[in-house]
């Protein structure tokens, strides 16, 4: 229900000109040439566009997304700029259609807090990562645990408040996942965000080198 409810919203906002995203990932990415990159609710495709282009023809970037409007939206525009270096996948965050240690890069924007399981995203992230590669997240947090009676309703998790989770839970994810430093490049002061205060951050890791764990 909650994934349905998120495809709609999204689907409808695909033709809009409002921003769909707190923070800016992309920015603190700096993706190299050659190397495999992967965006996690990657949207119209705007910063998988800005990748391919900076990773060059080398280089492959894959834009994972739920909405069959933004997909389809983010096809077009490789299309219509002629960027040929690049995959648009329909897939949920939880089970990445993507193979083992694929990805040298991973980025988002304001899109895990949509998760229903967001410790399996971050299982997720850790298993195509190669070894030593990194992420680059931008998402919200909330101050306090949020009411399950928000938490259970897909339109205010649509609404990218009521999925959220506390600023302990959400580093507790990352731990168990295998991410044994994470960076916090910015954060928020706290804000009010539907039935919730809420604040957001951008964080970024990389996957251990020396062959330990997944």
């Amino acid at each position: 229900m909650i994934i349905k409810e998120i495809n709609s919203r999204y689907s409808e906002l695909a033709e809009s000109d409002c921003c769909l995203s707190c923070g800016g990932a992309i920015n603190y990415a700096e993706p190299g040439t050659g190397e495999v990159c992967v965006d996690l609710g990657s949207g119209r495709g705007t910063d998988v566009l800005r990748m391919a282009e900076t990773v060059g023809e080398t280089g492959f970037v894959y834009g994972i997304d739920i909405s069959d409007g933004m997909l389809e939206k983010a096809r077009r525009n490789a299309e219509k700029f002629g960027i040929t270096n690049v995959s648009f996948v329909q897939s949920e965050l939880e089970k990445l259609a993507l193979p083992d240690k694929v990805a040298d890069l991973v980025i988002s924007n304001c899109t895990l807090n949509h998760a229903s399981d967001k410790q399996a995203v971050w299982n997720e992230i850790h298993r195509i990562l190669k070894k030593g590669g990194r992420f680059v997240i931008s998402d919200i947090y909330a101050t306090t645990a949020i009411a399950d009676e928000y938490r259970n309703d897909p339109v205010a998790v649509a609404e990218c408040w009521a999925g959220s989770v506390t600023r302990a839970e959400y580093m507790q994810h990352l731990e168990r996942a295998g991410f044994a430093t994470v960076e916090i490049i910015e954060e928020s002061a706290p804000y009010a965000k539907g039935n919730a205060e809420v604040a957001s951050f951008t964080i970024a890791g990389k996957k251990d080198s020396c062959g330990c764990g997944n």
